[in-house]
């Protein structure tokens, strides 16, 4: 014993030499692999959260862990991986595939093979079950959200009713169902029937109509839904669509799933949406109905919306009818034309304004600009031009008329019309001798009309004046002068040389560009005059926003 630890020592510390010196070299230690626990081994893989099978050269299962007892219980030590419970493993093995997904036993598998030394290898299975539900999920409120926003984007475009009624329609099909019906009540109904529109996945283009209330009733859910109360999703009925002609097509029998959904609207229900889906497609899930009532508030709204933009469009057209210049009237012995643009405004009416009055020797004209833009403008034009329809009839001398016409404007009760005027010129035309025109024009702060001469030369005829019906008291001025035959008499609001336009699209129009149009046109008749200066403004503006005008051009006419 003592000169076995005596040796060990001397090894670890080295001999010692002729000269006394230790030979101190380091002792190299022996490594050793130890022994493979198999039971430590075994426990590892159990604990793994995913199936391990390890398969030899033969494709026979060598191992499997306690999860792949759970996932695949049928396949055990011994068992063939080409004859296996799992079609999706078996086609791999065969195919030569390095990964799998399949259905098993209600599950969703998905594998990996890896090689292993010795020809074999070991395939690793987890249960993907929970994680493709929520992909799908995932993409399922996808595509609700992309449906939404593609519903959102073509019903917010849908302004007239009748196309938002067809958007209602269509959009639904075949996203949400087979077959999409709207049912609603018209507006204004000459006859209280529900209108319907319908359209289904093999239609070229949604079918209208209009049936009695007791079809209606006979599909389940539809009155109720009228009246804004939601229902839930049911089977078709056994009579299928017995009584329901024209409403649903014929030879629509169950199985089928219905869904009855209100639309609401402003202060009501705007109508009511009904969605069919055929067998063998699934019912609608509660995802479903949900996605289907959003859609149907959606299109409640936009039905609302395009609802009130019909009335404002009759609206607007009323308006039109009413405050647009007038068809000019033949007069005899006198060449009339006018023309007319509104200041960008899509109602197409403004402040500036025209109009000719036939009277028993002649006419009356006036070309007037009302302070203001659009419709509030356009009301007060309204107003003067009744205003000097009525009073014609009592007083047909420009000067004195215009006086009639400021006191009338003054004294309009409404308060809100306050600060609103009117410049304008009137005149009298009556024949005059060898075919001329014999014109007395009175000024109400209007720019001065211009003399068109034959011989191509253009002057203003001083008029003046102040605006009408802006104070009490204003001072009006008159004038005279004679028309001969091959003039004319060209009148304007200010729009005319007010329109900016040019290279930077900020220099006006302007009197001298306007009198050398007016030159070059010489010798044209009235309308060709009006059409020629309307031509060169649009022009010169270029698609610029421009003020209103209005242009009358008078003249004898030709003998």
């Amino acid at each position: 014993m003592t000169s076995t630890r005596q040796g060990a020592v001397t090894g670890a510390r080295g001999d010692q030499g002729d000269d006394g010196r230790s030979d101190r070299t380091a002792a190299v230690p022996l490594t050793t692999t130890p022994a493979v626990d198999a039971d430590l081994a075994r426990e590892l893989l159990d604990g793994l959260d995913e199936a391990v099978l390890t398969v030899d050269d033969a494709g026979l299962v060598v191992l499997a862990n306690a999860m792949a007892g759970k996932l695949l219980p049928e396949v055990v030590a011994g068992t063939d991986l080409a004859d296996c419970a799992l079609p999706a493993l078996s086609t791999a093995l065969a195919t030569g595939a390095s990964d799998f997904e399949g259905e098993h036993r209600g599950r969703r598998l998905r594998g990996v093979r890896r090689e292993l030394g010795g020809n074999r290898s070991a395939w690793y299975v987890r249960d993907v079950t929970d994680e493709h539900r929520r992909a799908e999920e995932l993409l399922a409120e996808r595509r609700r959200t992309r449906f939404l926003a593609r519903s959102g984007r073509h019903l917010g475009l849908a302004l007239a009713r009748d196309q938002a009624l067809r958007t209602i329609a269509t959009l639904p099909v075949p996203y949400l169902a087979d077959l999409a019906l709207v049912v609603h009540l018209p507006p204004t109904p000459t006859e209280y029937r529900p209108h319907w529109v319908r359209y289904a996945a093999d239609d070229t283009a949604p079918a209208t109509g209009a049936v009695n209330w007791d079809v209606v009733t006979a599909v389940p859910g539809l009155i109720e839904a009228l009246d804004g109360e939601p229902a839930a999703p049911r089977p078709w009925p056994a009579s299928g669509g017995d009584g329901l002609d024209p409403l649903l097509p014929a030879g629509l029998d169950p199985p089928a799933t219905l869904l009855v959904s209100p639309m609401p609207g402003a202060g009501g229900t705007a109508g009511a949406l009904v969605l069919l889906r055929r067998s063998p497609r699934a019912g609608f899930d509660g995802r479903d109905v949900e996605l289907v009532r959003e859609f149907a508030a959606r299109a409640g709204a936009a039905l609302a919306t395009a609802q009130l933009h019909d009335e404002q469009s009759h609206l607007a057209r009323v308006l039109q009818s009413s405050l647009l210049p007038p068809k000019l009237p033949p007069v005899a012995g006198m060449s009339l034309a006018g023309g007319y643009r509104a200041a960008g405004d899509s109602l197409r009416i403004g402040g500036d304004f025209y109009d000719v009055l036939p009277t028993a020797g002649g006419a009356l004209f006036a070309v007037g600009d009302v302070c203001g833009k659009g419709v509030g403008a356009a009301v007060l034009t309204g107003r003067v031009r009744q205003s000097l329809q009525t009073l014609r009839l009592v007083e047909q001398q420009p000067l004195e008329l215009l006086g009639l016409l400021d006191r009338a404007l003054l004294d309009l009760p409404d308060a809100s019309r306050r600060g609103q005027f009117t410049t304008l010129l009137l005149g009298a035309l009556r024949p005059g001798p060898e075919g001329g025109l014999l014109v007395r024009i009175a000024g109400g702060g209007h720019p001065a009309p211009l003399l068109i001469r034959s011989d191509g030369k253009v002057t203003a005829v001083r008029v003046g004046g102040m605006p009408v019906g802006a104070l009490s008291g204003a001072r009006f001025a008159a004038a005279d002068l004679r028309l001969r035959p091959g003039e004319l008499l060209f009148t304007r609001t200010d729009g005319v040389t007010g329109t900016r336009g040019g290279p930077r699209g900020t220099e006006p129009f302007g009197e001298q560009r306007l009198r050398r149009t007016l030159a070059a046109a010489v010798g044209l008749p009235p309308a060709t005059l009006v059409d020629r200066v309307l031509q060169e403004v649009d022009r010169w503006s270029a698609g610029h926003r421009h003020d209103d005008v209005a242009i009358l051009a008078i003249g004898p006419a030709p003998a």
